[in-house]
């Protein structure tokens, strides 16, 4: 499996990426969720890593163990032994949602279970730590399978991915902002980077339509979230639930080819829906 020819195949359907796992069916970020997301034969999956107090890599999203383990501690100030001992709340966590089974998983067991499986997004939490998980992921084989996501903004952005990532031969995707008042400034850095991937931000669809053929010279397919934290334009789950083709559909028409959700089972419906005129059309 290699993340890279996946995306740049011609023939595939717009990539689902599942935010955090399965997590309306298991704790988010557990083994239990990711498992889930790979057996229901989704593409991608989105984790989040930070490292514990010894060194070691775990997955969890807040600075805090609160939401999810009930515990008002930084990950960074327990030992990977604790931390992976910590039960997790069902869900996305918080009082409302009981303790399970599911403990916090080490990055090392995520890699085991998805290997050959199912494509990663890594949200590594801190930038530094990058370098870490690309030794991680190469002692474990999953370099080529996993890929790894950053800003783009500035010259010093650019000569840090290139040294630290770039360098390691490992997938890269960039973060630009296609609304920002430096735009072209950041797709001229995009451009010097040509990253296989990239995830864009936008107030206007316009701004990702007029560039459409520029990505697609450069060999560059798009990402976006229609998380309804992190969303663009009112392009959200939420939306595409009421009106999927207002939403997912039109996004798709633009141009975007990776879609991460936290609806994956309808806008898998929806892309079914599409066939076969979709079908072949995205880049």
């Amino acid at each position: 499996m290699n993340y890279i020819d996946y995306i740049a195949d011609p023939a595939r359907d717009c990539a689902i990426i599942v935010h955090r796992g399965l997590w309306h069916a298991a704790p988010e970020n557990s083994l239990l969720s990711i498992e889930r997301a790979i057996s229901a034969g989704y593409d991608v999956v989105e984790i989040d890593i930070r490292r514990s107090s010894d060194g070691e890599l775990v997955l969890l999203h807040d600075d805090t163990l609160k939401r999810m383990a009930g515990l008002d501690k930084q990950p960074e100030a327990l030992t990977r032994q604790q931390l992976c001992s910590l039960p997790l709340r069902d869900r996305d966590g918080g009082e409302g949602n009981p303790m399970t089974a599911e403990t916090l998983p080490s990055l090392k067991e995520v890699f085991d279970l998805t290997r050959d499986r199912i494509f990663l997004h890594l949200d590594v939490k801190h930038r530094d730590l990058i370098p870490e998980v690309i030794a991680c992921a190469r002692a474990m084989g999953v370099d080529q399978q996993v890929d790894f996501w950053g800003n783009l903004k500035t010259k010093e952005d650019l000569a840090w991915i290139r040294a630290n990532v770039s360098s390691q031969a490992v997938p890269f995707m960039a973060k630009t902002r296609l609304e920002a008042p430096d735009a072209d400034s950041q797709l001229d850095l995009l451009l010097q980077l040509n990253p296989f991937l990239c995830e864009i931000y936008f107030d206007r669809l316009e701004q990702v339509a007029e560039r459409r053929v520029l990505f697609k010279q450069a060999g560059i397919a798009l990402w976006v979230n229609t998380l309804d934290a992190v969303s663009c334009a009112g392009f959200t789950d939420s939306a595409a639930l009421q009106d999927p083709q207002a939403v997912w559909g039109r996004l798709i028409d633009a141009g975007i080819s990776a879609i991460q959700t936290d609806e994956p089972a309808a806008l898998r419906a929806h892309l079914d829906n599409r066939r076969p005129s979709a079908r072949g059309r995205l880049s």
